[in-house]
């Protein structure tokens, strides 16, 4: 976390950029998660609608609602203290036009308290991210895989493997920070496409199944802890295993429990003694 403890704003990322500084993000949908992750020198925190799979149960992104996001980054925020909190438009927030996305991203910033929105797409959300931009809102971008575009994609697949797609992925991206975004999430494309687009743009890329080119990376916090009991994207370093400690422990209350050794006597008496 930043030593003067002050809180991490979008223009700090582009300066560590600059700094050569790696960028380290991790999603948070609760602010237990978000004190944590804080505690840990986590300066930027997504509240990924990926909260759908991860937590809500859905098999992808899209039944993610306004209102569900607005809940889960008030949470992060009230959680965190320092971070840099980016909340996602989930599906059909943005895209349907200009007017209503702007409604729906000062909802976002308004009651979720989100320092930042995040918004997938290219050249179709120009208009959108400019204006949000324009209207002080800041920005982060999401090119490459897009879990929004899913049926569109044909599934989770890798994309920008064709000469053409990299080309126009990184035509986006430089439109994107024409348009004024500070950061752009670039997710599962080749290595090389993720460096020539880094070194193409001033403001940092987050990588995410990317490669080590990027200027920072992004993980599902519940896959990078073993907390989510699903499949996981092959690129993911998982760094704890907390789902199986979590059952190894509720494991060990509930047999505590049934042979009557929780609570203990000398816990009760200790707990209810008069002082």
């Amino acid at each position: 976390m930043s030593e003067t403890g002050k809180r991490v704003r979008a223009l700090d990322l582009k300066e560590k950029k600059k700094r050569g500084e790696k960028i380290p993000v991790l999603t948070a949908y609760d602010a237990t998660m978000a004190r944590l992750l804080e505690r840990a020198g986590i300066e930027v925190l997504l509240v990924g609608d990926s909260l759908g799979m991860v937590v809500l149960g859905h098999e992808t992104t899209l039944p993610v609602t306004l209102e569900a996001m607005v809940h889960h980054t008030a949470a992060v925020s009230r959680g965190a203290s320092r971070a840099l909190v980016i909340a996602d438009m989930p599906f059909l927030t943005f895209q349907v036009g200009v007017s209503e996305a702007v409604r729906n991203a000062g909802r976002l910033i308004q009651e979720g308290g989100a320092a930042a929105v995040k918004i997938e797409g290219g050249a179709a959300m120009l208009d959108v991210a400019q204006r949000l931009v324009d209207i002080g809102i800041p920005v982060m971008g999401h090119l490459g895989l897009l879990p929004q575009s899913v049926h569109q994609l044909g599934g989770y697949r890798r994309q920008a493997t064709l000469e053409r797609d990299a080309e126009k992925l990184i035509a986006d991206a430089r439109a994107l920070e024409a348009a004024g975004v500070f950061a752009i999430v670039l997710e599962s494309i080749p290595a090389e496409v993720a460096r020539v687009a880094t070194a193409a743009l001033a403001i940092p890329t987050i990588g995410i199944g990317a490669g080590p080119h990027c200027d920072g990376q992004v993980l599902v916090s519940y896959d990078a802890l073993g907390l989510y009991d699903g499949a996981v994207p092959p690129f993911v370093k998982q760094y704890a295993q907390l789902g199986e400690e979590i059952v190894a422990a509720a494991k060990t209350y509930a047999q505590e429990v049934r042979d009557g050794r929780f609570p203990a006597p000398e816990q009760l008496s200790a707990r209810n003694a008069l002082p």
